[in-house]
């Protein structure tokens, strides 16, 4: 089964005074929030740089502002998937937790009543 391809419409400005790395986070994050772009694989940031003639790291860095304000997803190796409707607001705490690893450590202890006290670090 062929995976959906979600390829954004994207119009680069060098003139313009916004890096180019925000042109292209705007421009898909609009993409988005409008409905243009559906659930689907996003270009890889190989064949997206290629395609608008920037560098690799400028479309890495539109992806990683994209993915911080979880309206992409992915795993390296895996692609970019753009979450649906649900994906557009704040993450669970504990995906968040999970995917951060924390907490590292976990001390029991116990306060001067006898109370249980975690102490995360």
């Amino acid at each position: 089964m062929p995976r959906e391809r979600a390829m954004p419409e994207i119009v680069l400005d060098r003139r313009a005074g916004l890096p180019l790395h925000r042109q292209i986070h705007h421009q898909i994050a609009e993409s988005i929030r409008s409905g243009r772009i559906g659930s689907g694989l996003l270009p890889s940031t190989r064949l997206l740089a290629r395609l608008l003639q920037v560098s690799r790291n400028t479309v890495l860095a539109a992806y990683e502002e994209l993915a911080a304000e979880g309206l992409i997803a992915g795993r390296q190796g895996a692609g970019m998937r753009v979450n649906g409707p649900a994906g557009l607001g704040m993450p669970r705490s504990r995906v968040v937790l999970r995917d951060a690893r924390y907490p590292e450590r976990t001390a029991a202890l116990e306060d001067c009543d006898g109370n249980p006290l975690l102490l995360n670090f």
